[in-house]
């Protein structure tokens, strides 16, 4: 089974400010969101075999809490979160226009200049994907975690559910929610929120 977390809480979530690829680390909160699904995971039986997860430190820490230094995380930098180009830092409650646009409607409004377009960051998320199913290609009974962020979390979601409408994007991901999907006979099946 293939497990894919958003990180936990980090400061600049607390200050509604847009992390983008920007590195910023988990607060207590976060670490503690982490330990709770860590135990949460823990307390079903599920023992992970594998980890994957962005470099960005929030992530790589909330992979390494919930596997609780068992497994080396692999770093992949296409599992970094949207890069939000010149408005990193920027405050979401005092949004330019452009960017408040965008955010009303993430599939049919375009992206501001500079900002990575959803289109590219399905495809790096998509391209990840596949790699890693080539990569655990034929180990039994593997537990796989991966660790990203929420809208790269979405994007590995759109990509799985291709007849989803888009509907992922405009989907609220909380820190540290779970969604779980499986390879069987070679495909992804449907994610489903686990915690």
């Amino acid at each position: 089974m293939i497990y894919i977390i958003r990180h936990g809480q980090t400061d600049q979530n607390v200050a509604h400010r847009i992390q983008g690829q920007r590195d910023f680390p988990l607060n207590e909160t976060g670490e503690a969101q982490a330990a709770a699904a860590r135990d949460e995971l823990a307390a079903r039986g599920i023992v992970f075999h594998r980890v994957w997860s962005s470099p960005l430190s929030r992530a790589a820490r909330t992979a390494e809490i919930v596997v609780d230094g068992a497994v080396e995380p692999v770093f992949d930098d296409r599992l970094k979160e949207m890069n939000f180009g010149p408005f990193e830092g920027t405050d979401l409650q005092a949004m330019p226009d452009d960017l408040k646009f965008f955010f009303k409607d993430f599939i049919n409004h375009p992206a501001p200049e500079g900002v990575e377009r959803l289109e590219d960051l399905k495809a790096r998320l998509g391209e990840f994907l596949e790699d890693m199913k080539e990569d655990i290609r034929g180990e039994e009974n593997c537990n796989v975690l991966i660790s990203t962020h929420a809208i790269a979390l979405k994007a590995a979601m759109e990509y799985l559910t291709p007849d989803s409408g888009g509907k992922w994007w405009m989907t609220f991901v909380k820190n540290c929610a779970v969604y779980a999907f499986d390879l069987v006979d070679g495909e992804f099946t449907v994610p489903v929120e686990v915690i």
